[in-house]
């Protein structure tokens, strides 16, 4: 109930007013069934914008941090994303991906929309990574389409570390399902799950004209913060007197 609360009557309203966003290839998204939607992902903002603007109920499978932030923060967003039906994710350790996946499957499983982001976690340069291949694997187990989405907009809204977001225009691109019943069967074969997860991520890399990077997000972003700390070992700024 709370869901529907949100999204017609409290946030639902705010965000149409303040970001005006254009929808483009929402026919795409098909009125019933099980369907995963696949989408870049730029901005804390791509959490609501999305699920407001799409007629269907969908749920997203969210970073567990989420839900366990410390003090009055993190107890009012975690109630927020537990009463809007977001599945909390652990997305570290062994069996993090298996669990995921699990989730996912379970919400494909009642007919539902479930919403994922193939790159695993934020951009935080703008620039669309190498998408992981749980998606190709819900996709092949469940046997479902998989519709691709682009945001646009949303990182200039609201980039990383900015708390409130900025008055931006922001477009939700829609692509045709992608069908890949020619793979039944073989979701354990790493090599079909590459290229379906390649596949996936060209069309969303189609739909939002980013520059692409063959490497996954979270490498990325380890690497400029080594690069980053190196640099201030080496060079450490000198104290203003």
């Amino acid at each position: 109930m709370f869901y529907y609360v949100l999204k017609y009557v409290l946030l639902g309203p705010l965000l149409r007013l303040f970001f005006r966003p254009r929808i483009e290839g929402l026919e795409h998204v098909p009125t019933t069934g099980a369907a995963i939607v696949a989408g870049n992902h730029l901005s804390f903002s791509d959490h609501f914008l999305m699920p407001a603007m799409l007629k269907r109920r969908i749920t997203f499978l969210a970073k567990k941090e989420y839900f366990t932030g410390p003090g009055v923060k993190g107890r009012l967003t975690a109630a927020f994303f537990r009463s809007a039906g977001q599945i909390p994710v652990d997305r570290t350790g062994k069996e993090a991906g298996q669990a995921a996946i699990r989730e996912g499957l379970g919400v494909l499983s009642k007919d539902e929309l479930l919403g994922i982001y193939p790159e695993g976690t934020r951009s935080h340069d703008g620039r669309l990574y190498k998408g992981k291949v749980g998606v190709a694997v819900m996709a092949l187990k469940a046997q479902v389409p998989v519709i691709p989405c682009a945001m646009i907009g949303t990182f200039e809204a609201q980039p990383p570390g900015k708390v409130i977001p900025n008055i931006h225009p922001v477009t939700i691109r829609f692509g045709k399902p992608l069908d890949f019943s020619r793979y039944a069967g073989m979701e354990n074969e790493k090599a079909i799950l590459r290229a379906v997860t390649d596949e996936i991520m060209y069309a969303i890399l189609s739909l939002s004209e980013q520059e692409y990077v063959d490497q996954y997000a979270a490498v990325a972003k380890a690497e400029e913060a080594a690069a980053k700390a190196e640099k201030e070992r080496k060079f450490p700024r000198m104290p203003i007197s």
